[in-house]
């Protein structure tokens, strides 16, 4: 299976920037599809952003402008560069990625996999 670890959460001030990462591992997988996702106290999960295995982009209307998602596929790794910041933005953030693996009896299998979280906190 493949497994997603985030980082890059923290603590900023209104207006301030953050970069947030998301690590794929595992063995012999290939990532298609990868989305960021937020999650605010008593609030629903929200899609934040997306990308594809092209490139191909998305946002929320709330954040498009102000954050970019990318990805470098040599290192297995998303990233979000959050800016201009705003209080609302305050939210544990969850990358999700789905793609396939080969198993140990050389089948192709699809996962789908999220990553722990990383809290990202925006207040003056």
């Amino acid at each position: 299976q493949v497994q997603l670890v985030e980082s890059g959460g923290g603590l900023v001030q209104p207006g301030g920037s953050l970069r947030l990462s998301c690590a794929a591992s595992g063995s012999r997988f290939s990532i298609n599809a990868v989305a960021w996702y937020r999650q605010a106290p008593g609030k629903e999960r929200e899609l934040v952003a997306h990308i594809t295995s092209g490139g191909s982009t998305n946002y929320a209307a709330s954040v498009k402008g102000r954050f970019t998602i990318s990805r470098d596929n040599a290192k297995n790794t998303v990233y979000l560069q959050m800016n201009s910041l705003k209080p609302e933005d305050t939210a544990v953030y969850y990358c999700n990625a789905e793609g396939y693996y080969i198993d140990s009896d050389n089948y192709s299998r699809t996962f789908l996999s999220w990553g722990q979280g990383t809290q990202v906190t925006v207040s003056s």
